[in-house]
C-alpha cells in the first residue's frame, strides 16, 4: 500500500477548494482535477489521522458506479489521465485517486436515498413516525427495510458544519418543482438499481447521498464521489438482523471509537489508536473487494 496522503500539494495546477476529503484543481475553464486524500471525518471533523488506500478505494469505486449509471443519466467523468494534467513531479500525488471532471454548475441540495430505518433516521422516525417529513408505517424496528425507498434532500453546508434535512417542499423552493421532480426520480432510480447489484454481492446498501450538477445546457449529471463507504451506509447481508445495527464497511468502525472516547465532537479530534485506523482502513478495501473486484 503507497504512503497515505493527508493533504495533496500540487505544484502544477492551482488549488480551488479543500472539502472535507476531496482537493479540488483548476484544469481549465471546463475542466477540474479533483484528488480524493486518505483524511476522514467523523462527525463533521476531520481527523488528524489518514487512512491509508481510502483515497484509492474512493476513487475506484466512484468510477465503477458512474461506469455502471451511463445509461441512467450523463456523469462529470472526462475519461482524460490525471497524469495528462499534471506535471511528472505530481504523479505520486495523482496515481489512483485523481480524475479529471467537467466544470459544471452544482445543484446545492443533497440527494438522500433511504432503503432502511438507520442512523438519523431511525432517531427522527422514534420522535415523529416519520423520516424528515416522509411519514412511516407504525412498528418499524432499528435497521428494517422500509416498505419502499425514500428520498430525503438535505441543504449542503460548508465545511466543519452539518448538512440540514430539508422537507421536498423546501427543495421546490431552492431549486424549482421540475428539477426537484428530476432529481428525486433518478435518485431513487439509481439507489433501487445498486441496491440491487450490491446484494448479489453481499452488501446491503441502507442508505446514500448523491449529488448532482448542470452543464451549460442544464442537464442534469452525477457527480462527486458515487456509492462509497463515505457517502453511503453499506451493510454485510449475512449479518444483517433487524433490530441491531449491522457492522459496516465504512468510518463506523472509527466513528463508534471515537464515541467510547471522552470527545465533545469539535475540532480537535482525539488521535486513532493504529489498530483503529489498520481496521478502519481494512473495512474500506473489504467494501471495493466486494463490489468491484
Amino acid at each position: 500500500m503507497t504512503q497515505p496522503l493527508y493533504q495533496s500539494r500540487l505544484r502544477s495546477l492551482p488549488l480551488l477548494a479543500q472539502g472535507k476529503v476531496r482537493d479540488i484543481y483548476a484544469v481549465d475553464d471546463d475542466k477540474l482535477l479533483i484528488v480524493a486524500t486518505d483524511r476522514l471525518s467523523a462527525f463533521d471533523v476531520v481527523l488528524e489521522d489518514p487512512i491509508p488506500g481510502k483515497g484509492e478505494v474512493l476513487t475506484k469505486l466512484t468510477e465503477f458506479w458512474l461506469q455502471h449509471f451511463r445509461d441512467v443519466l450523463p456523469n462529470h467523468m472526462t475519461g482524460i489521465d490525471p497524469f495528462e494534467v499534471v506535471s511528472a513531479q505530481d504523479y505520486g500525488q495523482v496515481k489512483g485517486r485523481a480524475m479529471v471532471v467537467k466544470r459544471l454548475r452544482p445543484v446545492l441540495v443533497e440527494a438522500v436515498a433511504r432503503g432502511y430505518l438507520s442512523g438519523s433516521g431511525w432517531t427522527d422516525y422514534q420522535q415523529s413516525g416519520a423520516v424528515c417529513g416522509v411519514s412511516l408505517p407504525a412498528g418499524l424496528a432499528l435497521s428494517q427495510q422500509l416498505p419502499e425507498a425514500i428520498f430525503t434532500p438535505a441543504a449542503k453546508a460548508a465545511v466543519g458544519e452539518h448538512d440540514e434535512n430539508i422537507s421536498f417542499k423546501e427543495m421546490v423552493d431552492r431549486i424549482g418543482d421540475a428539477r426537484a421532480r428530476e432529481i428525486r426520480e433518478v435518485t431513487l432510480q439509481l439507489y433501487q438499481q445498486a441496491a440491487a447489484y450490491a446484494l448479489s454481492r453481499g452488501i446491503i446498501i441502507a442508505d446514500t447521498k448523491f449529488e448532482f450538477g448542470l452543464d451549460d445546457q442544464d442537464r442534469l449529471h452525477l457527480i462527486d464521489e458515487v456509492l462509497t463507504p463515505d457517502s453511503s451506509r453499506f451493510w454485510p447481508a449475512d449479518r444483517y438482523q433487524v433490530g441491531s445495527n449491522p457492522p459496516s464497511f465504512d468510518k463506523q468502525f472509527a466513528r463508534d471509537w471515537l464515541l467510547t472516547q471522552d470527545w465533545d465532537k469539535t475540532a480537535p479530534a482525539p488521535r486513532l489508536p493504529a489498530s483503529v485506523i489498520a481496521q478502519t482502513a481494512a473495512k474500506y478495501q473489504e467494501a471495493l473487494q466486494k463490489l468491484v473486484e
